[in-house]
């Protein structure tokens, strides 16, 4: 069960002479919250809160964020020291059931992930009826959700077995990872890559990518580690729109195929997962313009210029981002590695250099973000534009998984429901066609 926040003192709200009490809850990390959700039965009022920038939806013991100190924590665990000293499957694993796992639990995982790697033979051949320029995400949300006509769904009462929930989540997590793979090898019109046994989960990821048959691939030990620190750093993100998304869905009782396509496409959006491929088309538009990239920050400056600097900035955290501070790391050592010359790269670093010299930025705390260095590093790796949202399913999918068990499980689990401030006409009656004139 989800550990309950603390009781402190009520809120009063007053209105029209007239006091209401409002319960006062404080979190782990000593975060407050007003509970509302009884207001409207004593008042008649509803809160209204575009975007839910002041709403919690839920309490929730799996992430922990603070904006203004640019922390993220995995159920307590800083997400700097998971990026440099674990694995994504053992971050997957602590995302689900709380702890990390022991050296027999890991074991029993990775080898359940290898069990569950394939797809079933008629979902293979989905694959064959997608349009040659079907997107994949298209083809990943639609997958996923064909996911339930082949295996079992995960009830509230399996997924408190641990064996069940292990095989459901494993089962997920691998047969999205060779769905990603089979998209994109369907994107460019080559055969399918099977998984390999041999291969731990990122290396077998980019095998599955880049293999052929006539060029076999084997991927660089440092791409390997970097791929495992992009999905980490990705798993969870609190409630964000595509988790908010898998609650939301999983309200209404849905199996946790449905509940995580939601997400995927959720996810695909350009405000949301599709960020860091919107900062490689600006970076493309920069250098087709002559790649002046003081031009470009003037106009960034300007209110009246439509342009948008993406990449800098974020909605929640007001510092710096603590994963872009570990991907910038990444991304040296992948630029190393690979030894990349590609023009955007270079605007790119120039542009982030600007920015951080650059006292309007910096005042209003538009620090780069993880999706402006996701997308240089996905480049550098050889992973096309369209796929870098599938990437982004790929890292939050035990971050949707944990967070629609949680929900599940919650004592207080409604269906949810929001309210709205009605804006149309008032009360109006029909009058007969002919008589409209």
């Amino acid at each position: 069960m989800v550990p309950q926040a603390k009781k402190m003192a009520d809120a009063q709200l007053l209105y029209q002479g007239k006091s209401y009490a409002l319960p006062v809850y404080e979190g782990t990390e000593r975060e407050r919250a007003i509970d509302i959700s009884k207001l409207r039965d004593q008042s008649g009022l509803v809160t209204l809160d575009y975007g839910f920038k002041n709403t919690g939806s839920c309490q929730s013991a799996i992430t922990f964020l603070d904006g203004e100190q640019g922390i993220l924590r995995y159920r307590g665990y800083p997400v700097e020291e998971l990026a440099e000293k674990s694995s994504f499957v053992e971050v997957a694993y602590l995302l689900v059931h709380g702890a990390l796992p022991s050296k027999r639990e890991h074991q029993h995982f990775s080898d359940l992930l290898n069990r569950h790697s394939m797809l079933h033979e008629d979902m293979t051949s989905f694959f064959k009826n997608y349009p040659e320029n079907a997107h994949p995400m298209a083809i990943l949300s639609a997958m996923v959700v064909s996911l339930s006509s082949f295996y079992p769904e995960l009830s509230q009462e399996s997924a408190e077995t641990e064996e069940e929930l292990d095989i459901t989540t494993t089962r997920l997590l691998s047969k999205l990872r060779t769905i990603a793979a089979f998209s994109y090898k369907k994107s460019v019109g080559e055969p399918f890559v099977y998984p390999r046994h041999d291969l731990k989960y990122c290396a077998n990821f980019l095998n599955m990518m880049f293999s052929s048959p006539v060029q076999p691939y084997e991927p660089k030990p440092e791409l390997v580690r970097a791929l495992n620190v992009l999905l980490i750093l990705h798993a969870d993100h609190e409630q964000n729109c595509s988790t908010s998304a898998v609650r939301l869905v999983g309200s209404a009782k849905v199996n946790l195929y449905a509940a995580v396509s939601a997400g995927i496409c959720a996810l695909w959006g350009p405000l949301h997962g599709g960020a860091n491929q919107e900062v490689l088309e600006m970076l493309e538009g920069i250098r087709k313009n002559g790649g002046n990239v003081k031009k470009i920050l003037e106009r960034a400056k300007e209110k009246t210029d439509p342009f948008r600097l993406y990449g800098f900035g974020h909605r929640v955290y007001k510092s710096y981002d603590p994963r872009a501070k570990v991907i910038k790391k990444t991304c040296d050592e992948v630029l190393r590695v690979t030894g990349t010359k590609d023009p955007l790269l270079e605007i790119a670093m120039e542009l982030e250099g600007r920015v951080l010299e650059d006292s309007y930025f910096i005042e209003r705390k538009l620090y780069p973000n993880v999706d402006f260095y996701s997308g240089i590093v996905y480049r550098a790796m050889g992973i096309p534009v369209d796929m870098f949202t599938v990437m982004f399913a790929l890292g939050r999918l035990p971050g949707w998984i944990a967070q629609w068990k949680e929900s599940q499980e919650d004592k207080d689990f409604k269906i949810q429901r929001p309210r709205q401030i009605y804006t149309g006409p008032g009360l109006r009656h029909y009058v007969p066609l002919e008589d409209r004139g």
